[in-house]
């Protein structure tokens, strides 16, 4: 099973803080929109998205088929195929992909703390 780069996704109350805080730890916009209430910001090949109001808690986000600049991958394990060997494995699914689509699809499990994470697959 291969899992796409992993990003950590920051639910924030106000995008402006976050940016100005994170610009001066080098990181810069990388996609986003503040109008639709979140930011993606990049340094060198590590990710930090913020969204603002739009999920209670964070999120470790996987992003099947992108790699750390989301640029399509050759080859990469579909969100289908890691959800169905997730399950073969017994782990608990918060939601799940309809298995009768293609991509786009995601789901979330929880890890043993209950940490979210969310596979989520664009292409």
């Amino acid at each position: 099973m291969k899992l796409a780069a992993f990003s950590v996704s920051l639910s924030v109350k106000d995008l402006t803080i976050p940016k100005t805080f994170y610009e001066n730890l080098e990181f810069s916009v990388f996609a986003g929109d503040p109008e639709k209430k979140y930011l993606i910001m990049k340094s060198e090949a590590h990710l930090i998205g913020f969204f603002q109001r739009l999920f209670e808690n964070n999120i470790l986000t996987s992003n099947p088929g992108w790699d750390n600049s989301a640029k399509p991958l050759g080859a990469y394990d579909d969100v289908r195929t890691i959800q169905k060997h997730l399950k073969s494995k017994s782990i608990k699914l918060e939601t799940e992909v309809n298995t009768e689509t293609s991509s786009p699809g995601s789901f979330i499990l929880l890890d043993p703390d209950g940490n979210a994470i969310l596979i989520d697959q664009h292409v």
